[in-house]
C-alpha cells in the first residue's frame, strides 16, 4: 500500500501545484515558500530539538500552551513548529514570534521527508490531533525518532474510512510511539484500527487547558472601547454562514437597536468578501485592523486580524461559533467558555462532538438550525433574559474547569521520551 500511495503522491504533484496557485488568487501567501513544502529548510531551523506539527489554525492554537511549557521545561532544546497553511503559519509567527523555528511540513514524499528530517534532526516529533502521514511515520520509526500523536481525535466517520485500508493502517499504527487520545471513544477507535494497546494513553483534550495569556491587552481594549451595550460575536465563520448571520442581525436590530456584532471570518482570504457583504447590508462598520474605536453608531466590527480572537470573545455577551451552520464540523467552543459567556452553535459540530455534548448537557450551549430565523430566535431569547445569559455562561465555564489537566498528563508522556536528554539540559 505504501508504494502505491507514494507513487500516486508523486504523480499528483502537478495538481498540487495547480491547487496552490488557485488558492493564491485570494491568499497570495500560497505562492510563497514552495521549497519548504519539499523539505528544503536547512538554514531555517535549529536542529536537534523537538518538532511540533499543527496543520492549521485550530491545531496551532491548541498547541501554544504545550509549546510554551516545553520551552520553560526544556530551555536548551530548540523547537521547530510546522504547519501546512499560511493562516497556521501566521498564528505561529504572531503568537510565538522568534522563540521557535517555523517552516511548512513538507509533502509526504520520501525524498522530501528524508531531506526535512536530516535538517531538523528531531529528538521527538509531536503531531497535533490526527495527521497520519505514512512516509513521515515510517521514516521516524526507521530512524528511531519517537513520534507522538497528541490530543488525538478520530471520528467515527474517519475511522470507517481508515478501516477500508485493512492491514495497511494497522501496520502503520504500530510504528507510532504513543497515541495520546482526547477521550475513551477516540482511543477505542484507534485500537479497532490496530493500534497496539500499549501504544495508547487517554490524556483528555488539552483544549480544556486554554488560558488568556495577555489579560492586560484585553483590559486595555475594554477601557478603550467602553462598550456599554450588548455584544454578539460570530467567530470563525465560513462561506455561506455570514449571509445567515447578517440577515439574523438585521432582524435583531429591530428589537435591540444598540446591539453590536463582532464578525470574525476564519480565513484571511475571506476578509474582503465579508466586508463587501457587510457593506451590501448597509451596516455601519469598522475594521479591527484600522485600530478605530467603535462609536455608538458602529453596528459591526469586522475582525480582520490574526491572533486576537480569544481577546475579542472577552468583549462579548453572547458567542456564536462558526463552521457549524455548514457541514464543516465547527470550531473550538471552549474559547468563549473561558469568558463565561453563553455559546451558540449550528448543528454541524462533529469536529468537537464530545466537548459540545458536554456543554449542551450542562446548559452552556444552544443549538440552532442553519437558517437566519433560527439564529435570530436563539440570540433574541438570550438578549431578553440576562439571568439566563449569565447562568449559561457560568455553566460553560464550569465544563471547561472540570475537564482541565490534560496538558499535564500529556507532558508526562512527553517527558518519558525526553528523559535520556535531561542530563544534557
Amino acid at each position: 500500500m505504501n508504494i502505491l500511495y507514494t507513487i500516486l503522491l508523486y504523480l499528483i504533484q502537478p495538481l498540487v501545484w495547480f491547487r496552490l496557485l488557485w488558492r493564491s488568487r485570494k491568499a497570495p501567501d500560497y505562492r510563497k515558500r514552495w521549497l519548504e513544502r519539499y523539505g528544503f529548510c536547512k538554514n531555517k531551523v535549529k536542529s536537534g530539538g523537538i518538532l511540533v506539527h499543527a496543520v492549521s489554525v485550530g491545531e496551532t492554537l491548541a498547541a501554544i500552551p504545550l509549546i510554551k511549557t516545553l520551552q520553560k521545561q526544556y530551555p536548551q532544546l530548540p523547537i521547530t513548529v510546522t504547519t501546512m497553511t499560511p493562516t497556521g503559519s501566521k498564528q505561529v509567527k504572531t503568537l510565538l514570534k522568534d522563540s521557535v523555528s517555523h517552516v511548512y511540513l513538507p509533502y509526504d514524499l520520501p525524498c522530501s521527508i528524508h531531506r526535512f528530517l536530516k535538517a531538523v534532526k528531531p529528538k521527538l516529533v509531536i503531531i497535533m490531533e490526527t495527521e497520519l502521514w505514512p512516509n513521515l511515520i515510517s521514516q521516524c520509526h526507521n530512524k528511531k525518532i519517537p513520534l507522538i500523536i497528541a490530543n488525538a481525535r478520530l471520528s467515527e466517520r474517519s475511522a470507517n474510512r481508515y478501516h477500508k485500508l485493512g492491514k495497511a493502517i494497522s501496520k502503520l499504527l504500530t510504528k507510532i510511539s504513543t497515541v495520546a487520545a482526547q477521550n475513551e471513544q477516540d482511543g477505542e477507535r484507534f485500537l479497532s484500527l490496530g493500534l497496539p494497546k500499549e501504544h495508547l494513553t487517554v490524556t483528555g483534550s488539552i483544549k480544556f487547558d486554554i488560558e488568556l495569556t495577555d489579560k492586560q491587552s484585553l483590559a486595555q481594549l475594554k477601557q478603550q472601547w467602553q462598550l456599554n451595550r450588548p455584544v454578539l460575536i460570530a467567530a470563525s465563520t465560513h462561506s455561506g454562514e455570514d449571509e445567515i448571520i447578517l440577515s439574523a442581525f438585521q432582524r435583531l436590530l429591530k428589537n435591540h437597536s444598540n446591539l453590536l456584532l463582532i464578525l470574525v471570518p476564519r480565513h484571511p482570504e475571506r476578509f474582503k468578501t465579508v466586508e463587501e457583504l457587510i457593506s451590501d447590508n448597509k451596516l455601519n462598520y469598522i475594521k479591527r485592523s484600522t485600530k478605530q474605536i467603535p462609536t455608538d453608531q458602529t453596528q459591526v466590527i469586522l475582525g480582520d486580524t490574526m491572533g486576537e480572537l480569544l481577546e475579542l470573545y472577552g468583549l462579548a455577551n453572547i458567542a456564536f461559533v462558526g463552521g457549524s451552520l455548514i457541514e464543516h464540523g465547527g470550531h473550538n467552543p471552549l474559547e468563549p467558555a473561558l469568558h463565561h459567556i453563553p455559546i451558540i452553535s449550528g448543528k454541524y459540530f462533529f469536529n468537537f462532538k464530545v466537548i459540545c455534548e458536554q456543554l449542551i448537557e450542562a446548559n452552556g450551549m444552544l443549538i440552532c438550525d442553519s437558517t437566519a430565523d433560527s439564529l435570530y430566535s436563539t440570540v433574541n431569547s438570550l438578549l431578553n433574559d440576562d439571568n439566563r445569559c449569565q447562568q449559561m455562561g457560568e455553566n460553560a465555564y464550569q465544563v471547561l474547569k472540570r475537564n482541565q489537566g490534560a496538558l499535564n498528563r500529556l507532558l508526562k508522556v512527553i517527558h518519558h521520551y525526553l528523559e535520556p536528554y535531561k542530563d544534557n539540559l
